[in-house]
């Protein structure tokens, strides 16, 4: 089998410090790799379409509710875990961009809705699209079982993890 630089990485570790058990980074490090590389990846389709991750991730939460796509702030910042000034300023961008509305929430007076122009849905399914075909081209070499193990532990270590965060520490405040 090759080795990646955190097989030379763990490696090392173990030499210098035998005390010490690596094997948490050798998991950890290349799941940052992995997000480092995937982020990239993305982004640079993203950019053509004038979008970034953080405006994608919206746009495709209002394209997940269906016709006619829209949201509540409310209901878009906890979906994409923001804080709502967070959320505020992609909403602003995105309308700036003519690719959201805002609109009155007829079922409550007080209440506004964020809602896809049709250029944005046109945008969202040709963004999603493209970097669908990115993802798939990144996983490419692993087969259907292999993708479908390694989703089930990464799904098993990420319940754990957001397990252990809400048990323990109060829901931290989104800064991106």
């Amino acid at each position: 089998m090759h080795q990646d630089a955190l097989d030379c990485i763990v490696e090392e570790w173990r030499r210098v410090r035998p005390d010490l058990d690596p094997s948490p980074l050798a998991i950890l490090g290349r799941l940052q790799r992995l997000a480092g590389l995937v982020r990239r990846r993305v982004d640079a389709i993203l950019k053509s379409y004038g979008l970034a991750w953080e405006l994608l991730d919206v746009l495709g939460t209002l394209r997940r509710a269906g016709p006619p796509f829209r949201r509540t702030p409310t209901a878009l910042y906890r979906a994409c875990m923001l804080s709502s000034g967070a959320m505020t300023n992609r909403i602003d961008r995105l309308e700036a961009a003519g690719l959201v509305n805002r609109f009155p929430d007829p079922e409550d007076r007080r209440g506004i809705l964020v809602g896809l122009t049709a250029r944005g849905l046109e945008v969202v399914d040709e963004a999603i699209a493209a970097v669908w075909a990115t993802q798939e081209q990144l996983v490419a070499g692993l087969t259907g079982t292999e993708r479908e193990h390694l989703s089930t532990l990464l799904r098993s270590l990420l319940l754990t993890l957001e397990g252990s965060e809400s048990t323990s520490d109060p829901p931290p405040l989104a800064t991106h």
